[in-house]
């Protein structure tokens, strides 16, 4: 990958710059590069960190999390344990989501049905 602006990885990850001009003030982001103009840049390294901040923000993940999560990455290897259970908590709970989600579905899927039959038998008539 080569190196991409603030912009093309606001692009990239879907989501505004000023996201990503947030999560790097909030220090959820090691410190960016610039360019002698003043301009952020965004290597490998730092996109596949992004990568991560936006998959872990979208799952529902909050910014407090995704701090103590960053802090851990960045205590090394150590944390690894800890940042597998903080992980497989946040799949149990996506888990649950979808299961919730999918109820909902069949209940309006259901409902839908019900639309759709003659009024008489909507009625039992």
């Amino acid at each position: 990958m080569a190196d991409l602006t603030i912009t093309q990885v606001a692009v990239k990850y879907n989501v505004n710059p000023d996201t990503v001009r947030y999560y790097e003030r909030v220090g959820l982001i090691p410190k960016v590069p610039r360019k002698e103009n003043g301009n952020r840049y965004y290597p490998d390294s730092l996109q596949h960190w992004l990568e991560m901040l936006v998959c872990l923000r979208h799952s529902g993940v909050s910014v407090e999390v995704l701090h103590d999560y960053t802090e851990l990455i960045l205590q090394g290897d150590a944390t690894l344990e800890t940042r597998k259970e903080l992980l497989q908590e946040q799949v149990t709970v996506l888990k649950q989501r979808q299961a919730d989600i999918q109820r909902s579905i069949e209940r309006l899927e259901h409902k839908i049905s019900l639309c759709q039959l003659p009024l008489t038998k909507v009625r039992g008539l």
